[in-house]
Protein backbone atom coordinates (compact mmCIF):
# COMPACT_ATOMS: atom_id res chain seq x y z
CA UNK A 1 0.00 0.00 0.00
CA UNK A 2 1.43 3.39 -1.01
CA UNK A 3 2.12 6.11 1.53
CA UNK A 4 -0.80 8.12 0.11
CA UNK A 5 -3.19 5.18 0.50
CA UNK A 6 -1.96 4.47 4.02
CA UNK A 7 -2.36 8.11 4.98
CA UNK A 8 -5.79 8.21 3.35
CA UNK A 9 -6.92 5.18 5.36
CA UNK A 10 -5.60 6.62 8.65
CA UNK A 11 -7.16 10.04 8.12
CA UNK A 12 -10.54 8.55 7.24
CA UNK A 13 -10.40 6.51 10.44
CA UNK A 14 -9.59 9.64 12.45
CA UNK A 15 -12.50 11.46 10.85
CA UNK A 16 -14.86 8.68 11.93
CA UNK A 17 -13.87 9.16 15.58
CA UNK A 18 -15.83 12.42 15.71
CA UNK A 19 -19.21 12.11 17.37
CA UNK A 20 -22.38 13.17 15.55
CA UNK A 21 -22.61 16.19 17.83
CA UNK A 22 -19.00 17.20 17.03
CA UNK A 23 -19.58 16.79 13.30
CA UNK A 24 -22.68 18.97 13.46
CA UNK A 25 -21.00 21.67 15.58
CA UNK A 26 -17.86 21.79 13.44
CA UNK A 27 -19.83 21.78 10.17
CA UNK A 28 -21.81 24.81 11.35
CA UNK A 29 -18.59 26.67 12.20
CA UNK A 30 -17.07 25.78 8.83
CA UNK A 31 -20.22 26.96 7.06
CA UNK A 32 -19.98 30.33 8.82
CA UNK A 33 -16.32 30.76 7.87
CA UNK A 34 -17.08 29.98 4.24
CA UNK A 35 -20.20 32.14 3.96
CA UNK A 36 -18.43 35.15 5.52
CA UNK A 37 -15.45 34.88 3.17
CA UNK A 38 -14.84 37.12 0.17
CA UNK A 39 -14.54 33.97 -1.96
CA UNK A 40 -18.14 33.05 -1.23
CA UNK A 41 -19.63 36.54 -1.21
CA UNK A 42 -18.16 37.43 -4.61
CA UNK A 43 -19.14 34.15 -6.31
CA UNK A 44 -22.37 33.60 -8.23
CA UNK A 45 -21.90 30.08 -9.65
CA UNK A 46 -20.87 27.79 -6.80
CA UNK A 47 -20.25 24.04 -6.88
CA UNK A 48 -20.92 22.05 -3.72
CA UNK A 49 -21.09 18.34 -2.89
CA UNK A 50 -23.34 16.07 -0.87
CA UNK A 51 -21.46 14.69 2.14
CA UNK A 52 -20.35 11.06 2.13
CA UNK A 53 -18.08 8.97 4.39
CA UNK A 54 -17.89 11.57 7.17
CA UNK A 55 -17.23 14.59 4.95
CA UNK A 56 -18.24 18.09 6.01
CA UNK A 57 -21.98 18.63 5.63
CA UNK A 58 -22.54 21.54 3.23
CA UNK A 59 -26.34 21.66 3.50
CA UNK A 60 -26.28 24.94 5.51
CA UNK A 61 -24.14 26.50 2.77
CA UNK A 62 -26.34 25.15 -0.01
CA UNK A 63 -29.42 26.65 1.66
CA UNK A 64 -27.57 29.96 2.02
CA UNK A 65 -26.74 29.87 -1.70
CA UNK A 66 -30.41 29.41 -2.55
CA UNK A 67 -31.55 32.19 -0.20
CA UNK A 68 -29.04 34.62 -1.70
CA UNK A 69 -30.15 33.90 -5.26
CA UNK A 70 -26.80 32.41 -6.25
CA UNK A 71 -26.56 29.32 -8.48
CA UNK A 72 -25.69 25.99 -6.83
CA UNK A 73 -24.25 23.03 -8.73
CA UNK A 74 -23.32 19.44 -7.90
CA UNK A 75 -20.68 17.35 -9.70
CA UNK A 76 -21.54 14.62 -12.20
CA UNK A 77 -18.90 11.95 -12.73
CA UNK A 78 -18.17 10.97 -16.32
CA UNK A 79 -18.79 7.31 -17.12
CA UNK A 80 -15.76 7.05 -19.39
CA UNK A 81 -12.10 6.64 -18.49
CA UNK A 82 -11.19 10.33 -18.61
CA UNK A 83 -12.28 10.90 -14.96
CA UNK A 84 -13.72 14.32 -15.62
CA UNK A 85 -16.72 16.03 -14.10
CA UNK A 86 -19.54 18.20 -15.34
CA UNK A 87 -21.69 20.25 -13.00
CA UNK A 88 -25.49 20.23 -12.89
CA UNK A 89 -27.78 22.83 -11.31
CA UNK A 90 -29.10 21.82 -7.91
CA UNK A 91 -32.26 23.23 -6.32
CA UNK A 92 -34.55 22.05 -3.53
CA UNK A 93 -36.68 20.29 -6.18
CA UNK A 94 -33.91 18.59 -8.17
CA UNK A 95 -34.35 14.79 -8.34
CA UNK A 96 -31.25 12.75 -7.50
CA UNK A 97 -29.82 9.40 -8.56
CA UNK A 98 -26.93 7.37 -7.18
CA UNK A 99 -23.70 7.27 -9.18
CA UNK A 100 -21.16 4.43 -9.40
CA UNK A 101 -19.88 5.23 -5.90
CA UNK A 102 -23.34 5.41 -4.33
CA UNK A 103 -23.22 9.22 -4.12
CA UNK A 104 -26.37 11.18 -5.13
CA UNK A 105 -26.13 13.19 -8.35
CA UNK A 106 -28.70 15.48 -10.00
CA UNK A 107 -30.94 13.77 -12.53
CA UNK A 108 -30.88 16.39 -15.25
CA UNK A 109 -30.59 16.90 -19.01
CA UNK A 110 -27.05 17.35 -20.41
CA UNK A 111 -28.17 20.66 -21.85
CA UNK A 112 -28.25 22.03 -18.31
CA UNK A 113 -24.71 20.94 -17.42
CA UNK A 114 -21.81 23.38 -17.25
CA UNK A 115 -18.05 22.85 -17.52
CA UNK A 116 -15.65 23.43 -14.59
CA UNK A 117 -14.36 26.61 -16.26
CA UNK A 118 -17.80 28.21 -15.92
CA UNK A 119 -17.80 28.06 -12.12
CA UNK A 120 -16.69 30.86 -9.81
CA UNK A 121 -16.10 28.79 -6.67
CA UNK A 122 -15.81 25.08 -5.96
CA UNK A 123 -16.27 23.74 -2.44
CA UNK A 124 -14.29 20.51 -2.37
CA UNK A 125 -14.29 17.50 -0.05
CA UNK A 126 -10.94 16.12 1.05
CA UNK A 127 -9.33 13.50 3.24
CA UNK A 128 -6.24 15.49 4.21
CA UNK A 129 -4.51 18.83 3.64
CA UNK A 130 -1.23 20.51 4.53
CA UNK A 131 0.02 24.04 5.24
CA UNK A 132 0.78 24.80 1.58
CA UNK A 133 -2.69 23.98 0.23
CA UNK A 134 -2.07 20.46 -1.02
CA UNK A 135 -5.13 18.23 -0.91
CA UNK A 136 -5.45 14.48 -0.43
CA UNK A 137 -8.73 13.21 -1.87
CA UNK A 138 -10.36 9.80 -1.99
CA UNK A 139 -8.05 8.68 -4.79
CA UNK A 140 -10.43 8.76 -7.73
CA UNK A 141 -8.66 11.66 -9.43
CA UNK A 142 -11.84 13.36 -10.64
CA UNK A 143 -11.16 16.79 -9.16
CA UNK A 144 -7.51 16.84 -10.25
CA UNK A 145 -8.40 15.81 -13.82
CA UNK A 146 -11.29 18.24 -14.05
CA UNK A 147 -9.34 21.27 -12.77
CA UNK A 148 -5.94 20.46 -14.31
CA UNK A 149 -6.28 23.60 -16.46
CA UNK A 150 -5.61 25.69 -13.32
CA UNK A 151 -2.14 24.16 -13.10
CA UNK A 152 -1.30 24.95 -16.71
CA UNK A 153 -1.74 28.72 -16.58
CA UNK A 154 -1.49 31.22 -13.74
CA UNK A 155 -3.47 33.60 -15.93
CA UNK A 156 -6.64 31.64 -15.23
CA UNK A 157 -8.21 33.03 -12.08
CA UNK A 158 -11.31 30.91 -11.71
CA UNK A 159 -12.80 28.88 -10.37
CA UNK A 160 -11.31 29.28 -6.91
CA UNK A 161 -10.98 25.95 -5.08
CA UNK A 162 -11.94 25.95 -1.41
CA UNK A 163 -11.57 22.77 0.60
CA UNK A 164 -13.78 21.92 3.58
CA UNK A 165 -12.22 19.82 6.35
CA UNK A 166 -11.93 19.21 10.06
CA UNK A 167 -8.78 20.49 11.75
CA UNK A 168 -7.77 16.89 12.57
CA UNK A 169 -7.31 16.30 8.83
CA UNK A 170 -4.33 18.68 8.73
CA UNK A 171 -0.95 17.06 7.94
CA UNK A 172 2.56 18.47 8.26
CA UNK A 173 3.42 17.70 4.64
CA UNK A 174 1.47 15.63 2.14
CA UNK A 175 3.17 13.49 -0.50
CA UNK A 176 2.29 15.08 -3.84
CA UNK A 177 2.20 14.21 -7.52
CA UNK A 178 2.72 16.48 -10.53
CA UNK A 179 -0.99 16.37 -11.42
CA UNK A 180 -2.24 17.47 -7.98
CA UNK A 181 -4.14 20.77 -8.12
CA UNK A 182 -3.49 22.97 -5.04
CA UNK A 183 -6.28 24.78 -3.28
CA UNK A 184 -6.85 28.49 -2.88
CA UNK A 185 -8.03 28.03 0.69
CA UNK A 186 -9.22 25.54 3.30
CA UNK A 187 -12.01 26.12 5.81
CA UNK A 188 -11.95 24.20 9.09
CA UNK A 189 -13.75 24.75 12.37
CA UNK A 190 -10.86 27.05 13.40
CA UNK A 191 -11.09 29.40 10.46
CA UNK A 192 -10.18 30.01 6.82
CA UNK A 193 -6.60 29.33 5.66
CA UNK A 194 -5.41 30.98 2.44
CA UNK A 195 -2.50 29.55 0.46
CA UNK A 196 0.11 31.29 -1.73
CA UNK A 197 -0.54 29.25 -4.88
CA UNK A 198 -1.21 32.21 -7.16
CA UNK A 199 -4.96 32.08 -6.57
CA UNK A 200 -5.04 33.25 -2.97
CA UNK A 201 -8.31 34.80 -1.72
CA UNK A 202 -8.99 37.86 0.37
CA UNK A 203 -10.91 36.68 3.44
Amino acid sequence: MSSRNTLRKNLRQQRRTLTTAQQHRYSEKIARHICHSHLFRSAQHIACYLANDGEINLKPIIQRIWRMGKQCYLPLLSEGRDKRMWFAPYTANTPLKLNTYGIPEPLSHPGQWIAPQQLDLVLMPLVGFDSTGNRLGMGGGYYDHSFAFLNRSFGIKKPRLLGAAYELQRCDKLPTEAWDVPLSAIATERGLYAFPNGREPTS
